[in-house]
């Protein structure tokens, strides 16, 4: 018997089930099997449309750090503009921050926790 014919009996796999096909399933999405759970947690996101804001609201609302991709975005950029604005009004209303990363990375923050926005030179 392999490791992860014993893992998968663990976690509660059939044999015809494959381990990898477990980890990518659905029930296996917000497990951490090798970590206990964290108070928060850092989030990649690609944020597509307008709907995705409030997936986004609702994160940082649990008080989990928001990494978002706008690259779609980047190509209309009435809509980017639109939603930043709604994103920046968001974290200010929970006392959380937001910082462009770069041109297609933005990083949002939960209450409580702040972005240094300028650099300090190494001495």
């Amino acid at each position: 018997m392999g490791v992860f014919d014993k893992l998968g009996r663990a976690f509660g796999v059939s044999k015809a089930m494959d381990i990898g096909e477990y980890m990518e399933s659905a029930e296996m999405e917000d497990v951490d099997v090798l970590h206990e759970p964290a108070d928060m947690y850092v989030m990649p996101v690609t944020i597509q449309t307008e709907g995705d804001v409030a997936l986004i609201e609702e994160e940082l609302s649990k008080g989990n750090i928001i990494l978002l991709n706008v690259d779609e975005l980047n190509k209309r950029p009435n809509t980017r503009n639109a939603i930043v604005a709604r994103l920046k009004n968001h974290v200010a209303k929970i006392n959380g921050d937001i910082g462009q990363i770069s041109e297609a990375k933005l990083l949002l923050t939960p209450k409580k926790v702040k972005i240094i926005k300028r650099k300090k030179s190494a001495k």
